[in-house]
């Protein structure tokens, strides 16, 4: 429940809705919309147990540090592993974007996280903003937030479908009347499509790679569908043989084998959602379709595939990267809109079951 006075305090404080992603941070303000969009990685000094840097300036560290500092990203399939360090990234974020003025109080925080998370692990994001300087803190689960920020009918009698591909997580759900009716989440995503493409190189041409070489192929060359001019990229990394730096060229036909048990299973689960939903809001899905958000909405042909295996519309929504952090921004704007929102998780899932 919203606590009294919230409102009058929002009027001087810059309420953040905060989508806390596994590969990435965004940061929504009240008013501004969204500041920050950083790496979630943080480069610790070992000594000290300080931050040594954050978001960007500490992913340009990964692989490239010394014994005393290391270089963490403290958050795991989409959930917090590393508290102390989520604590310090938050309080920097919230730092940088609330001015401190005199008497201005501190800010609300809306945080999205995954749907699929332990009430423990939901009561880690909270307490990690409240930590980090937060007045109060919500949690709202990714897919709804996503629903949101992609402007799609939460609150009407119609069915929606979201697919949110993250770093760590997918999730698939079906909004009705601002309710999740149908919900699945899995800890399959863009980091392992990344370690997929890792794993070939290593494979079929003795080549070892790092995540952010991973990751650019991926941007650049990484496909779920066949493309109508397929495309080459070169990896470049250390022969696993002679120890040497080594260079490959791939083609995008090599790299979608490559990430194919990663993407199937992805579709395989958008199936299982529809064969859930009930046949009334199917038909909705079918007249609307599906809406894709998330860094992995990005990946080459995945629209083109689900729209192929599933016999329907699918869409990626505009800027498919910051729907979570749009989304959390405008139910930190209007908190006592969303109350149902905020409660479509586990815990609206158990007042049904309840009153069932």
């Amino acid at each position: 429940m919203i606590r009294p006075f919230s409102a009058l305090f929002g009027l001087f404080s810059r309420d953040l809705g905060i989508d806390l992603g596994t590969a990435n941070t965004l940061v929504y303000v009240r008013g501004k919309g969204i500041v920050i969009s950083e790496p979630s990685v943080v480069a610790i000094d070992t000594r000290t147990r300080r931050a040594f840097g954050v978001g960007a300036e500490a992913k340009a560290m990964v692989g490239k540090t010394p014994e005393s500092i290391v270089a963490i990203r403290p958050l795991k399939d989409g959930v917090i592993a590393d508290f102390d360090t989520v604590e310090m990234m938050l309080h920097y974020f919230i730092r940088k974007v609330h001015v401190q003025r005199l008497m201005a109080p501190h800010p609300r925080v809306v945080i999205g996280i995954p749907s699929g998370v332990t009430e423990v692990e939901k009561r880690a994001a909270k307490d990690a903003a409240l930590s980090a300087g937060a007045r109060e803190a919500y949690t709202i689960e990714e897919p709804m937030a996503a629903a949101i920020g992609a402007g799609l009918p939460i609150n009407e009698p119609v069915g929606s479908m979201i697919v949110d591909i993250g770093g760590g997580t997918t999730e698939v759900a079906v909004i009705s009347l601002g309710g999740v009716v149908v919900n699945h989440s899995i800890r399959i995503a863009g980091d392992e499509i990344d370690d997929a493409i890792i794993q070939y190189a290593r494979r079929d041409h003795n080549l070892v790679i790092g995540e952010r070489t991973a990751e650019n192929a991926k941007i650049a060359a990484g496909s779920a569908y066949p493309l109508e001019e397929e495309i080459r990229c070169t990896l470049r990394g250390r022969d696993l043989l002679t120890g040497l730096p080594k260079s490959v060229e791939v083609s995008s036909v090599e790299l979608r084998d490559a990430i194919s048990q990663p993407v199937n299973t992805i579709v395989e689960l958008v199936k299982t959602s529809i064969e859930e939903t009930p046949p009334e809001l199917v038909a909705d899905i079918m007249e609307q379709g599906i809406t894709l958000a998330g860094g992995g909405a990005l990946l080459l042909g995945i629209d083109k595939r689900l729209q192929t295996e599933l016999k329907m519309p699918v869409y990626r929504a505009d800027d498919p990267l910051t729907c979570v952090a749009r989304g959390t921004g405008r139910v930190a704007e209007a908190l006592h809109l969303y109350q149902r929102a905020l409660a479509s998780g586990s815990e609206l899932r158990r007042q049904q079951q309840a009153s069932s």
